[in-house]
Order: structure tokens, then C-alpha cells, then sequence
């Protein structure tokens, strides 16, 4: 008469923005000591992004090509962050960081893609 589905099994949370967020926070707390608080946050968004790009591709954790291109797109962003001139407090800061974020997080996945296509050859 009644159709009851049986309880699914209740998945443990993901906590991985929180594991992303709370590795990010040193970035920040370095940066922001050398050279002042925007860039600390500007470098700590990069960080998230970046750590958020290898957590969307942790199943290539194994090939050492992963890590080599990761290293060099972190070797990529610290010029950047030296080179750039980040306002200090003039400007709402997630106005400009955010979008660079983005675009940043759209580039290294872009890359991970050309190099899974490049390096594995059972990809389809």
C-alpha cells in the first residue's frame, strides 16, 4: 500500500573547501608580512585556485608530469604577484582579485586538459 524507499546511506561531508581554505592561510599571513595585506589576499586566492584545480584532477596524483606542470604554473605566479602593483586598501580588493581568480583557475585548467590530452594516451 505504502511505498517507502529504503534510507540511503548517509555520505561523510566533504570538508574540502574548508581543507583548501585553511592551506591557503599561510600564503596569506607570508605574503601580507613581506609585502602588504592585498597581495596576501590576491596570492592566497591564487593558491585556493590553484589548489582547487589539482583537487578536480587528483586522479593524475600518480604521473610525475602533474606535479612538474603544477610546479611550473606556481614558479609562473610568483613573478606575477612580485611584478604586479596591488592597491593597498584604495579599492575594493575581491573587485579586482576575483576575476582574476577565475580567469586564473580557467587557464591552469585549461592546461591540465592540454597535458592529460598531450601525456596520457588511453585518454579519449
Amino acid at each position: 500500500m505504502f511505498d517507502y524507499e529504503s534510507p540511503k546511506p548517509k555520505e561523510p561531508t566533504d570538508y574540502t573547501g574548508l581543507k583548501i581554505g585553511a592551506m591557503s592561510l599561510p600564503v596569506f599571513f607570508l605574503v601580507a608580512f613581506f609585502i602588504n595585506a592585498d597581495a596576501g589576499l590576491a596570492a592566497s586566492i591564487v593558491s585556493c585556485v590553484i589548489l582547487f584545480a589539482i583537487k578536480l584532477r587528483w586522479h593524475l596524483r600518480k604521473h610525475i608530469w602533474f606535479w612538474v606542470i603544477i610546479a611550473i604554473i606556481l614558479a609562473l605566479h610568483v613573478p606575477l604577484l612580485l611584478m604586479v602593483r596591488w592597491p593597498q586598501g584604495n579599492a575594493p580588493t575581491l573587485f579586482y582579485t576575483m576575476p582574476i581568480g577565475i580567469a586564473d583557475f580557467v587557464i591552469i585548467s585549461g592546461a591540465l586538459r592540454l597535458a592529460e590530452k598531450l601525456f596520457l594516451k588511453d585518454s579519449s
